[in-house]
């Protein structure tokens, strides 16, 4: 209870008056009594007149009396601050200080609204891959736009940003050779090349072509793209191609760029089969006039042989022999037809199996499409070897499997077979592979090589990342050249933002970040221990979340900015929301404090 006192003139306060005493036993206590004293003036002296005894009380009902003798204004809590507006930041906060931190805007350029376009272009593609339009709208949702001044863009600064941008990468792509590819920081000078493709909408672009759809696209026209990265898959350059090139001229023009713009003048070229072939090692050695390059200035590569190829190396006791491989995985060969080669030959059971399992598969999946066809030729319901036929050729070809039958139509019969002697010479090759490479012993051992084609897992991986987990590039909407060469470069950089993000993010996602080392290169892949818990138990030891890097951002876009105004004032102070552990881990792990702002 408060108790009241008889009151004189004067300023009222909260006095705390803290006594101890010791009890018998020797044990000491401390009493505190909390007093609302009036302090008045009796002549000279200064006399104190306690009011009430609030000792009572609880402690947040003292603190509001304290604070009101204070002179301070109390309001409901629900009435003390008003959050006028909220926008999402942790997302793009954390992709912002990524790129800042690998020098990604110095990169891009100049300093200027066109560069700050670009990166607010790239950033979105991490975050919130879209149509440009949609990307418009959504930079007025979140605090990017506020933060890099792009919130009032139309659709024709974007398209000014993307020529910009498309006139800067050849300046961007020979710094960022220089940050991966240079001797000092490629000791083994190695760039790894693949191709993809990706379908357009519309049929007006100059690229636009039919070609072998990588996506399984058919009917769409395409272009195709290489991306050149270095040996652990970072994205250094792209190229974009008309839809119907094929993977050894894609070569041949990256080799140019990388000996040309980017000047490196001796480089391992790692390439999958069929694109470095021998036409193009000539020519990617050759100068302008025919004359063969010297030592200085020559590539050396690593492929791997076609199937035709392969099988003439097991056939009539050439070199490649199964008794090679009695004890052993790998071993190198040498043959007649690649003077100044090794070649590694490589056996893998597991795919062996894979393959051997996938072919029976297929061939009993098209003998279930053919015994209907066979039943109505036998019921006299399909008559006529031409009407036979084309129902025969469309089942038979569905699977890709009508090399391992012979077909016998008459007007009024079919008969199919499987050829077992073909399917049997098919088999001989499962799990074979045969690497190509003129590099010396000295420089690169058998197992170096195995590894530095096997690493093309990481152009396939970012191709991933491009087209469909991440970023989003397809399908293609641009009509002008210029502007489907800007849309692949934005995502070629922020494939290089993600890379690094996925890096520096693995504690906090299902990524393997210590995987087992193989006894060979050939040996399948292994997750560890720890990735395998990760995926069972889906929480770290502490109990918090592990995520997908997609789940990561929009759990860091949880984490906004508010506009807070306080009761009885008309100024607006930015604060962030309480940041949870998960997203504070993830700014430590970027190495950069949580940032109120992007500028």
């Amino acid at each position: 209870m408060m108790r009241v006192m008889t009151a004189h003139g004067g300023a009222m306060h909260v006095a705390r008056n803290r006594r101890t005493y010791t009890a018998k036993s020797g044990e000491q206590r401390v009493y505190e009594s909390v007093l609302v004293r009036r302090t008045y003036r009796d002549g000279a002296r200064v006399r104190h007149e306690t009011l009430a005894n609030l000792s009572a009380l609880p402690a947040d009902a003292v603190a509001a009396i304290e604070a009101t003798l204070k002179g301070e204004r109390l309001v409901p809590a629900g009435q003390a601050v008003q959050i006028t507006a909220a926008a999402p930041h942790g997302h793009v906060a954390a992709v912002h200080a990524a790129a800042v931190k690998l020098g990604l805007p110095a990169l891009l350029g100049p300093a200027g609204r066109p560069r700050d376009l670009a990166l607010a272009l790239i950033i979105s593609r991490v975050v919130q891959p879209g149509s440009k339009l949609s990307t418009l709208t959504w930079w007025a949702d979140v605090t990017l736009g506020t933060d890099l001044g792009v919130a009032g863009a139309t659709a024709d600064d974007i398209y000014a940003a993307m020529d910009w941008l498309e006139h800067r990468q050849d300046a961007i792509e020979a710094g960022l050779a220089r940050r991966h590819l240079a001797p000092h920081a490629n000791p083994a000078k190695m760039a790894l090349f693949d191709l993809s493709s990706s379908w357009l909408e519309g049929r007006h672009c100059p690229l636009a072509a039919r070609g072998y759809s990588r996506d399984g696209k058919k009917g769409k026209l395409q272009i195709e793209y290489g991306l050149l990265t270095d040996p652990e898959g970072r994205p250094v350059a792209v190229r974009v191609f008309p839809g119907n090139t094929g993977d050894p001229g894609a070569f041949t023009a990256i080799a140019d760029v990388v000996r040309k713009k980017f000047g490196l003048a001796q480089m391992v070229m790692v390439g999958d089969r069929g694109m470095i072939t021998s036409a193009r090692i000539q020519a990617m050695n050759q100068l302008d006039d025919g004359t063969a390059r010297p030592d200085a200035d020559t590539y050396e590569w690593i492929t791997a042989l076609r199937a035709p190829a392969i099988r003439k190396l097991m056939a009539d006791d050439g070199p490649l022999q199964l008794s090679l491989f009695d004890e052993q995985d790998l071993a190198e060969i040498t043959s007649d037809d690649f003077p100044g080669e090794r070649l590694i030959a490589c056996r893998n059971p597991v795919l062996a199996a894979d393959r051997a399992r996938t072919r029976e598969d297929l061939l009993a999946a098209t003998e279930k499409l053919l015994a209907p066809l066979i039943a109505r030729v036998r019921a006299g319901r399909l008559q006529g070897a031409g009407e036979i036929g084309v129902e025969v050729g469309k089942a038979i070809t569905t699977y890709k499997t009508a090399k391992h039958f012979a077909v016998t139509i008459t007007d009024h019969s079919l008969n199919i077979e499987r050829r077992q002697d073909r399917i049997d010479a098919e088999a001989t090759l499962d799990g074979f592979y045969v690497l190509r490479t003129p590099v010396p012993a000295g420089e690169l051992d058998v197992a170096a090589v195995v590894t530095a084609y096997k690493n093309l897992k990481y152009v396939e991986r970012d191709f991933r990342h491009i087209k469909s987990d991440d970023l989003d590039l397809r399908p293609v909407f641009h009509r002008l050249e210029e502007r489907v060469k800007a849309h692949v470069l934005i995502c070629m950089l922020a494939c290089y933002l993600t890379w690094h993000l996925r890096r520096a993010w693995a504690p906090l996602t299902y990524t393997d970040q210590d995987p087992p080392a193989r006894d060979t290169p050939v040996t399948p892949a292994r997750r560890s221990a720890a990735a395998q818990a990760k995926a069972s138990y889906q929480h770290d030891p502490a109990g918090q979340p592990y995520h997908s890097f997609r789940g990561l951002l929009e759990h860091l876009a949880t984490l906004t900015r508010n506009q807070v105004r306080y009761a009885g004032t008309q100024v607006t102070v930015a604060m962030l929301a309480e940041p949870t552990s998960t997203q504070r881990h993830a700014f430590e792990l970027l190495g950069t404090p949580i940032p109120l702002t992007l500028k």
